[in-house]
């Protein structure tokens, strides 16, 4: 099967030339030209690696990269620009840009580098828990545990908003409140559960209560399959 790649860029030129090049190495590449829709994006384990150019009109592709970084998205993201200087490099790479190339660039020294962060994000991976939605179940390693469809649904809702700490009425009313009945300390209920089955085996990750804020998952994020 094809990698997925998105493109992100304001530049139909670039981007164009980009995704033919890509094909002629095996990608299958989907493109994005405005920051907004990106984030969501940048957020889908579907994609093996993004590509996102630092200046995307009035916006900063550096800060989306670091709102996506924030928001759990873990997926080899590439930058690139025309600005060379130190200061722009370091900021690319602060904001959680795995690697920063500068324009005019070789496009066989893109491939070689996209490659290198997609091996590396397999290896990681390798090592990061699996939430599988179908069978309600939570792999890492060794370490597995059965899950019911309400826990499963809830370490799934904190996965998609990780780096946003959830209200208990925020998660309530996503899982419970179109039932029309049960009160918001049913979330407390099943946090607990989950902490139990999480505390008992190496899972890499636990969930955090943030004073006044909610609840979020701290360390490795499990992959949603």
């Amino acid at each position: 099967m094809s990698a997925r790649l998105l493109i992100v860029d304001d530049d139909p030129g670039l981007a164009s030339a980009l995704a033919r090049g890509l094909a002629r190495h095996g990608y299958v590449t989907e493109e994005e030209n405005r920051a907004d829709r990106a984030l969501p994006r940048l957020l889908d384990q579907g994609f093996s690696a993004a590509i996102v150019d630092v200046m995307l009109g009035a916006d900063s592709g550096i800060d989306l990269v670091r709102s996506a970084r924030e928001a759990g998205a873990a997926m080899p993201i590439l930058m690139l620009s025309a600005l060379s200087e130190v200061e722009h490099r370091a900021a690319g790479l602060e904001a959680g840009a795995d690697e920063y190339v500068v324009k005019p660039f070789s496009f066989d020294e893109l491939v070689a580098r996209l490659r290198v962060q997609e091996h590396r994000a397999r290896i990681s991976a390798s090592k990061t828990a699996r939430l599988d939605l179908a069978d309600r179940s939570l792999r890492r390693g060794d370490s597995h545990v059965a899950l019911t469809e309400r826990e499963a649904d809830l370490l799934a809702l904190l996965v998609r908003n990780a780096g946003h700490p959830m209200p208990r009425g925020e998660i309530f009313d996503t899982l419970w409140a179109r039932e029309g009945s049960g009160a918001e300390n049913v979330v407390d209920v099943y946090i607990g559960y989950l902490r139990k089955k999480l505390s008992a085996q190496d899972f890499g990750f636990s969930i955090a209560t943030r004073r006044n804020k909610g609840f979020c998952l701290e360390g490795d994020l499990p992959r949603i399959e």
